[in-house]
């Protein structure tokens, strides 16, 4: 993809991830962070994947002198998401419509920051139309523990659900919150959607998709 930016003269566009922070040592964490990424675990594979092809961009800007815009996505959630693609909001969703036990991994102490996805393509947005290369922090600060989070969901969906902890997967990272300053100053942006405000428009369309609600109202459409 950067060959083919490079021969017809485009915009390059990275969307990279907080991952690259691997479990932070630094927190909140800044662009200027190197990270604290384990080469060889269980989740290297993407963190050094994500790594490797933020080099390859900068590369390609510094000796081709291809135009790039790099961001760092922090969790993003929101309507249209795979409802089993494994992350841990449409996992804490889909499970309490399902009335299945939310499922906790450690002592749920562990943080994230989750931003709605209106949000996420807004920063997107002004990235590609401003002259900044990069790479940007595009996240929500707002942290909550996996534990806060499902109670949460369990607020907004079923409050007898149930909360079930399982051991924690290798090199989970402890601590998770974008820096956005630097954002906030060059792109104008910052995140508008609490995690309480989007959370519905999230469980209305799982909602739908897992139990055909949608259905209820297919006769009244009309054509013209």
């Amino acid at each position: 993809m950067l060959g083919l930016a490079k021969r017809v003269g485009a915009r390059f566009l990275l969307t990279s991830t907080s991952e690259v922070y691997g479990d932070p040592l630094e927190h909140p964490q800044k662009e200027t962070y190197w990270g604290n990424v384990n080469p060889i675990g269980v989740r290297s594979c993407y963190d050094e994947g994500k790594r490797t092809a933020e080099t390859l961009t900068m590369d390609y800007h510094r000796g081709a002198g291809v135009e790039v815009r790099i961001a760092r996505i922090f969790n993003t959630y929101g309507p249209r998401m795979c409802i089993d693609d494994g992350r841990v909001v449409s996992n804490f969703v889909a499970q309490a419509l399902r009335k299945e036990p939310l499922t906790v991994y450690g002592d749920g102490k562990q943080t994230r920051s989750f931003q709605f996805v209106s949000d996420l393509v807004e920063g997107l947005m002004r990235l590609m139309e401003g002259e900044h290369v990069g790479p940007f922090n595009l996240g929500n600060p707002g942290e909550f523990t996996m534990l806060e989070l499902a109670k949460v969901v369990q607020e907004t969906i079923d409050p007898n659900a149930q909360i079930e902890h399982r051991p924690n997967t290798e090199d989970d990272p402890h601590k998770r919150k974008p820096d956005i300053s630097r954002a906030k100053e060059l792109l104008g942006w910052e995140p508008k959607v609490a995690l309480r405000k989007g959370l519905p428009m999230m469980v209305q369309d799982f909602r739908q998709r897992i139990f055909g609600d949608h259905k209820e109202d297919s006769s009244k459409v009309t054509t013209a």
